[in-house]
């Protein structure tokens, strides 16, 4: 009720997809992971990026023995220079991307408190959910527009569509300055037919969310995120977001005051 999935038909997913070229970041386990299996399932020919070379590889073996296209790039995305030269790699061997999945993140839960002398919190959020996937997308958009085709799908968080809240400084700021890019730069890029997709997923019980003190909580999972995916390529709307999101947003724009003094109160419970 609070998120409902939305699954396409397998029909629907293979006209999408069969013979493109989709490149999914983050793609070693997860919501990744699974996504990378579906399109590759339909027909796509899988680019699957992550640091970790051993899932990566072992993620591709389970695609290629269910009959699937996937080829893997071990790459650090908060590695600059890698990332050129990974773009760089990818256009010269598949000669096109038609479709890229911004999955990749990471996401720290800390109190300002605890972060007086962990600057390097907010570099590490903001080279792998800003910095990285902007730097992917300068190397790739060139080619996407050039050819007057290409989809852009982001994995975003619903809490940009809410009050922000205690202990989410580093993450939520990192995700709301790609989410702020791409929707600047998709005014600017729909008339050479590239379109974009913002995701703002609830919670999903990953590897990365287990850690946390929200195994307990209702949220997606891998395989109900991944049909979300599936679907913003299909569908291809400019946003996927809880229906009610949209009211609050509007709320709290209305009262951000109160909001704010509410989300203070909050820490205590948190």
């Amino acid at each position: 009720m609070l998120y409902p999935t939305s699954r396409p038909q397998d029909a629907a997913l293979r006209e999408a997809v069969s013979g493109r070229v989709v490149l999914v970041t983050g793609a070693s386990h997860g919501i990744g992971k699974v996504t990378a299996a579906k399109f590759a399932a339909a027909g796509a020919v899988v680019i699957m990026v992550a640091r970790s070379a051993v899932e990566l590889d072992a993620a591709a073996d389970d695609i290629t023995a269910a009959g699937g296209i996937a080829h893997t790039y071990s790459t650090d995305l908060t590695d600059m220079e890698a990332v050129d030269a990974l773009a760089r790699d990818i256009l010269a061997t598949h000669g096109r991307v038609d479709v890229v999945i911004n999955n990749a993140g990471r996401s720290i839960r800390r109190s300002i408190d605890e972060s007086y002398d962990r600057f390097h919190d907010f570099t590490r959020t903001i080279d792998i959910n800003y910095l990285g996937p902007v730097r992917l997308l300068l190397a790739l958009l060139p080619a996407m527009r050039e050819r007057g085709r290409g989809h852009i799908v982001n994995i975003s968080t619903w809490g940009l569509r809410m009050p922000p809240a205690p202990r989410w400084a580093a993450y939520g700021a990192s995700k709301a300055a790609f989410d702020q890019w791409l929707r600047t730069v998709a005014t600017e890029v729909a008339a050479d037919g590239v379109t974009t997709t913002s995701i703002y997923m609830p919670l999903v019980h990953t590897r990365m969310s287990a850690p946390t003190d929200f195994g307990s909580m209702p949220g997606l999972t891998a395989a109900e995120a991944a049909d979300l995916v599936c679907h913003a390529v299909v569908a291809k709307p400019v946003e996927i977001s809880p229906w009610w999101s949209g009211p609050l947003q509007a709320w709290t724009d209305l009262t951000r005051g109160p909001m704010q003094r509410l989300m203070a109160r909050s820490i205590r419970f948190t």
